[in-house]
């Protein structure tokens, strides 16, 4: 009798492809773990007690013996990061979590705090005096400038120790929790209990749109029906009421004024960029829903229609090794370098690509410089084989490859790219994979797949990042009166929905759309969703000039990963003669994207006969 395999997962070839973090540590109860943990928190005492009261003579060796404690508690913490990410309710795991996240702060807030304090309070003449006989602190120059710049935000040195000292008891726990708890959330659709990314693969790229609309309001239920939609609502409370507390104390200006000094961009930039993508980029997204809804024959689109396949696309499921072929040829069309990056990355095995039960939703990439002074950077992944999930592979090998150029360029301290630009090289290499496979297209429907599928990834990291952003700012004001229920956060999704995609029935409909913020886990770290929209229009301003500079483009790239944090976008733009001051200059990235997608979309579309 032949067995029913109906309820099996398709096979892609990614089952296997696992991370290996045995050399860091053989388990989360290894005596090599408390050992370090022990170094480190000498390691603390031992800064304070050398250079407490004496930064004017020894600011370079402390930099070098922090430098030194950031690798080794990055050791420590990604380790039991990544371990807990695809074991998210193991509570062993957990409790170890607690316990070095707790030592390192508390030994942090004890040791540690005076020296942002000291910085700050050493006169300009003496601060331009050390950077000019020690090349340590001349060398991080850009990153202590930045601390003194800033002054005036740092609270009395007691008070910011009593926060360093809360701060695992804080936001962080609840962040933590719904990580667990999204681990164990289950949608029954099909016969299948199914798990979050595996339903929302369902709703973005089933090629049945009645099981689309189905698998979105079995979706919706079930997050009120696992009362995750509450607690999501009870952590942002939490989150957003200890932001603004905080932020009040600080004297910032507004609730993303924290935010954009960390990516060191001024509020008046992030401003434009908002605003340009409200007024232009949602322009040209209303545009390619009307071009969508054409091909799929429906005079208003569900929800669950927003990503859905064009008719003839291909549906089949794309195997690991050939989306790590396409991966690594498109990198290596335009840089050898990066092609191997990619390659060492997967080689070295600091991937893990494919569904699991415990594994948490969505993808990411974690970099590190670890004690031995090698950088490292590990891709989680759900891979299900749709081409999606091949763009995904490129956008998180970017952030690898950005990831290690700095570490080895700038070192511990400084290689961190602020997140407004740290999504350059990510998106980078989404473009680069989109251009290769362009060029590969044998016929006009493949390349209309190609350029819709394009667009409709530009309109959800610019366009549904922005909205997501105007959300935060309308419920990060709203905070400030008091608690926000379920029903108050979903009134303020439903009106930057209408505000970006239209009233009900000009474009879509919204039945099973209010408690979708719920699943959003970036609101739990404030404004991090505009990053997407500055990387994307960042990235596609680069992308023009592309040409301009002709072969030596390439080291000019490589130049502006290394960089790290070491230069703030203005100057990271500068030897490409671009400017992001510039309010232009986000609606030249639109015009230069999405906008010719579309017109080249439009185009093929009409030789099929579409009427738009």
């Amino acid at each position: 009798m032949s067995q029913d395999n109906s309820n099996e997962k398709p096979k892609t070839g990614a089952e296997e492809v696992r991370w290996d973090l045995s050399d860091l540590y053989s388990g989360a109860n290894d005596p090599a773990l408390d050992s370090d943990l022990q170094e480190l928190l000498a390691m603390a005492k031992r800064f304070e007690e050398n250079h407490r009261g004496k930064l004017k003579e020894s600011l370079g060796a402390a930099l070098e013996l922090d430098a030194d404690m950031t690798c080794l508690s990055g050791k420590l913490m990604i380790y039991l990061f990544l371990m807990r990410s695809t074991d998210a309710t193991n509570e062993t795991l957990q409790q170890r979590m607690g316990q070095v996240h707790e030592a390192w702060s508390r030994a942090a807030a004890n040791h540690m705090n005076f020296f942002e304090h000291e910085l700050v309070a050493i006169s300009d003449e003496d601060y331009e005096a050390i950077l000019a006989n020690d090349d340590i602190a001349k060398r991080h120059r850009p990153m202590l400038d930045l601390v003194r710049a800033n002054r005036r935000y740092l609270l009395d040195e007691t008070v910011e120790r009593a926060l360093t000292l809360r701060s695992p008891f804080g936001a962080s726990e609840w962040s933590d929790y719904l990580d667990e708890m999204e681990s164990e959330l289950r949608f029954d659709f099909d016969d299948k209990s199914l798990t979050l990314p595996e339903i929302l693969h369902v709703i973005s790229n089933d090629a049945d749109g009645d099981r689309r609309a189905s698998a979105l309001g079995v979706f919706s239920k079930g997050l009120s029906e696992q009362r995750y939609d509450r607690l999501m609502a009870r952590t942002l409370n939490v989150v957003l009421g200890a932001k603004a507390t905080e932020d009040n104390e600080r004297g910032y200006a507004g609730p993303m004024s924290s935010r954009n000094i960390g990516n060191q961009i001024d509020d008046a930039t992030v401003e434009a960029l908002h605003q340009a993508v409200a007024e232009h980029g949602a322009k040209q997204g209303r545009r390619y829903y009307r071009l969508l809804s054409a091909h799929l024959g429906r005079k208003t689109l569900r929800w669950s229609d927003r990503n859905a396949p064009l008719p003839f696309v291909d549906e089949r499921v794309i195997p690991w090794q050939e989306c790590l072929d396409t991966v690594l040829a498109a990198y290596g069309s335009f840089s050898p370098t990066l092609r191997d990056l990619v390659a060492k990355m997967v080689d070295r095995k600091w991937v893990d690509a494919p569904p699991a039960d415990g594994k948490g939703g969505g993808a990411f990439n974690y970099a590190v410089l670890l004690p031995s002074g090698e950088a490292r950077a590990y891709n989680f992944l759900n891979y299900l084989g749709s081409t999606r999930d091949v763009m995904t592979v490129a956008h998180e090998a970017g952030h690898g490859a950005h990831g290690i150029l700095a570490a080895e360029a700038q070192g511990a301290l400084m290689f961190r790219a602020p997140m407004a630009y740290a999504e350059t090289a990510s998106i980078f290499g989404e473009m680069t994979t989109f251009k290769y496979l362009l060029g590969k297209a044998e016929t006009n429907e493949q390349r209309l797949a190609l350029l819709m599928d394009k667009s409709s990834d530009h309109v959800n990291t610019v366009v549904r990042q922005i909205s997501f952003s105007n959300f935060e700012r309308s419920v990060h004001n709203q905070r400030k009166a008091g608690k926000l229920t379920v029903g108050d956060y979903s009134d303020a999704w439903m009106q930057v929905t209408r505000d970006f995609y239209g009233e009900p029935g000009d474009l879509f409909e919204y039945e099973n759309v209010d408690n979708l913020w719920a699943y959003v886990s970036h609101f739990t770290r404030p404004f991090y969703v505009y990053a997407y929209a500055f990387g994307e229009l960042f990235t596609q301003s680069l992308f023009a000039v592309q040409n301009d500079f002709g072969t030596d483009f390439e080291g000019m790239y490589l130049d502006l990963l290394r960089a790290g944090g070491s230069k703030n976008a203005v100057e990271l733009m500068k030897p490409f003669e671009l400017d992001p001051r510039d309010p232009d200059f986000w609606k030249n990235g639109i015009e230069g994207s999405v906008t010719s997608w579309l017109d080249e979309a439009e185009e093929i579309s009409r030789t099929m006969g579409i009427q738009l």
